[in-house]
């Protein structure tokens, strides 16, 4: 598995030097959120390392995960609209929800709504496999072409409803969800494994980055991070 997220890995850093005219962009959209983390650690508590993560966000071609006619605002830090009114989300909350995971090249992650697959990209560069679930079939349809067209062959994607997770395959050493619920799935909890991180926006109106952690005795211990705005996690 180490050796196919490399080789993966190899493969997006390959496209970036070569066919990439965004790559300037990218990379300097990537030294911005380096400056926003060294800024964010004392307000969210984030101590876990970071260069794995700004890594990942300097390989992956966001351009490639939005509408062609936006390309050109890719590498800005916001949202942008991908269809079905549904968002790419802004460039720092990806990684900040990944560093918040912890993830480790050896780890399994479950993503709730994969959208345009910028998320399970990036997350498909910590880990070891990725598995993402998207309720809106034409998204998860194209995001899925899209993974593989670009080789994140350790990204595994389906349609189905994000509250229910992907039983199949867990339990899962973190689970990253990019759309907020009203409250944290039960289901969710149960495929985390003992000492993961679930990383998740909740709330309606008022929403709270949450992490999660699962305890040896089954329990959780719950951290509010930063307030954040997701669109909701549908049923």
């Amino acid at each position: 598995m180490m050796v196919a997220a490399l080789a993966m890995g190899a493969t997006v850093v390959a496209m970036a030097q070569n066919d990439d005219p965004y790559q300037d962009e990218r990379l300097e959209l990537v030294d911005k959120i380096k400056a926003q983390f060294a800024e964010l650690r004392q307000e969210t508590g984030l101590t876990a390392p970071t260069e794995g993560v700004l890594e990942a966000m300097a390989q992956v071609p966001r351009h490639a995960f939005v509408p062609a006619a936006m390309a050109h605002q890719a590498y800005r830090n916001r949202p942008l609209s991908i269809g079905h009114a549904q968002t790419i989300s802004q460039p720092l909350i990806v990684a900040l929800m990944s560093a918040l995971a912890e993830i480790d090249k050896s780890e399994k992650v479950l993503e709730v709504g994969t959208g345009s697959g910028y998320q399970a990209a990036v997350l498909g560069i910590l880990a070891a496999e990725v598995y993402s679930v998207e309720i809106i079939e034409p998204l998860g349809l194209t995001a899925a072409e899209r993974l593989s067209e670009l080789g994140y062959d350790n990204v595994h994607t389906r349609i189905g409803d994000g509250h229910a997770g992907w039983p199949e395959h867990a339990p899962y050493d973190a689970i990253v969800v990019t759309a907020a619920p009203d409250h944290i799935p039960n289901a969710l909890i149960e495929q985390l494994k003992t000492g993961g991180r679930l990383v998740i926006p909740v709330g309606d109106f008022d929403q709270e980055l949450v992490v999660v952690e699962k305890l040896a005795d089954g329990t959780t211990r719950k951290r509010e991070v930063i307030p954040v705005r997701f669109v909701p996690l549908t049923r």
